[in-house]
This record gives C-alpha cells, structure tokens and sequence, in this order.
C-alpha cells in the first residue's frame, strides 16, 4: 500500500465568486481536500422547497445541505476563497484546473509566496486556528484583506485556552471599542472573533 505524500494547505483565490463551481472542479484530484468557509442557513417555505427540486434534479451545485427532512443553504463566509490540501505534485493538476475550457480565461490562482517564485504554504498551526473560528458560524466575525492583517499583529501572541475555540492563536486587537481576537492567515485572509475574556487567553511565546 503506497503511502500519501505530505499534503499541505494553499489557498486560491477565485474570480467571480465562483466557490461552489471551483469547489466541484477540484473534486478527483489525487490527494487532494478542498475547505470552503461557509455557513448554513435553514431553508423555509418557498426556498425549502425550491432547493428540495434542485437536490432531487442534482442541479444544486454544491449549494444546499439536506439532513433529514432539513435543508440548509451553504453561504460563503469569505467570497472568492478556497483552500486546499494537497501535496506539492498535484499544484500542476489544480492549475490546469484554474483554466477554463477554452484554454484561455483563468478561473483563479494559487496564492505566492512573497519572492512570487514558490506557492504559498499555509502552515498548520494557521489553518487550524482558522478552520476553528469559523467553524463556530458567521455571527460576530469580521473578516478582513490581506492587506489589513499587518495591522492586527502587535502585542503579543495569544492562545485561547478553554471554551468552543480552546487552542486558537492570534493577536489581541482593538476593533470598534472592544478587545477581539484576530486570526490571520498570511497574505490571504484575517478574521476577528467577537470579545472573548482575558481570563481565557494565555501568552505564547514566538
């Protein structure tokens, strides 16, 4: 039994808010997981039913989650997002992907790092804090550029260290008159959680 290469996480950045399309071209490659931050929205009346039909058609495009007699609406907390995990082979594979039938338009592109000569390795320790935060939902989070979360990074370093997001990192930082946690995914993507109390947060050294 061959064994799976070391996957890492790289983000894409998608034109036209096109997730859910991208989401489903990435479906079949080899090794390969995709992550999409969305949350779910209960569906009643006229769209239960709508979104029902288009799930029986299969024509729902990876929008809709139906558990039981519930559907719920995936809503991209981030537009034009995606990461995936995957091993550093298959990034030729998902950039054929990133072009569009006729070989001409892009669909997207794989985050670079800073010298533009390699892609961007998430580490880890980012993604997981990450996929922790907004796994809790939309509701109170902020989301910001890439281009803000040099802002967010003063003081020191912290860990949450008890509650629903017990082992996120971040930087405490002052947004609109409260004291939130911001966790941030370099060069791509920030988020600041809702005011979480300093008696749950511990210093950790860089």
């Amino acid at each position: 039994m061959s064994e799976i290469p070391q996957q890492n996480w790289y983000a894409i950045k998608v034109f036209f808010n096109k997730v859910f399309e991208m989401e489903a071209l990435l479906e079949g490659v080899k090794d390969t997981e995709t992550f999409l931050p969305v949350d779910k929205v209960q569906l009643k009346g006229k769209e239960h039913l709508l979104a029902r039909k288009r799930i029986a058609e299969k024509k729902d495009g990876g929008r809709y989650i139906q558990e039981g007699p519930v559907i719920y609406q995936r809503v991209p907390m981030v537009t034009s997002l995606i990461f995936v995990h995957t091993p550093a082979e298959q990034l030729p594979e998902i950039e054929n992907r990133l072009v569009d039938e006729n070989l001409i338009d892009k669909r997207g592109f794989i985050y670079k790092s800073a010298d533009k000569k390699t892609y961007a390795v998430i580490p880890d320790r980012q993604m997981t804090s990450f996929r922790l935060v907004v796994a809790q939902g939309s509701e109170g989070l902020g989301f910001f550029s890439a281009d803000d979360i040099t802002r967010f990074k003063e003081g020191k370093r912290v860990r949450v260290k008890e509650g629903p997001l017990k082992g996120t990192e971040g930087y405490i930082k002052r947004i609109r008159r409260d004291r939130r946690l911001v966790v941030g995914i370099d060069g791509v993507v920030a988020v600041a959680t809702s005011f979480i109390p300093p008696e749950m947060l511990e210093i950790v050294e860089e």
